[in-house]
């Protein structure tokens, strides 16, 4: 009876449209991830050709410390947070569908057992 009660509450056609519609979402985030990641590389560098320091340390820790690199390092951070919660998202959906396909497989075998 329990096992029958957890079936309903599991819809995996809502759980394949959640799949299906977020999927561009994940393909965004995971770019965002991508660009900012090289970005991070190319700001570093035009920060470091833009100060006037001799050494090449001098050089990059101005650049590490410059506000636009902490912008780009912060967006790299919330892309790279935003990619995993969809990520996440999608793997919970994918298990409620391989738990509902557990749960019918059972009622069906209990079904058999008990005809």
């Amino acid at each position: 009876m329990i096992e029958q009660e957890e079936n309903s509450r599991i819809n995996p056609f809502k759980c394949l449209d959640f799949i299906r519609d977020n999927a561009e979402s994940l393909a965004e985030a995971e770019k965002n991830v991508t660009y900012f990641t090289e970005f991070r590389k190319s700001k570093k560098a035009l920060l470091m050709i833009e100060c006037s320091a001799k050494t090449e340390s001098a050089k990059e820790s101005y650049a590490y410390s410059h506000p636009e690199y902490i912008k780009v390092i912060e967006a790299l951070a919330d892309a790279k947070k935003e990619f995993v919660r969809l990520r996440w998202l999608m793997i919970a959906s994918q298990a409620k569908i391989e738990v509902w396909r557990s749960l019918e497989s059972s009622a069906r075998a209990e079904g058999k057992a008990t005809q």
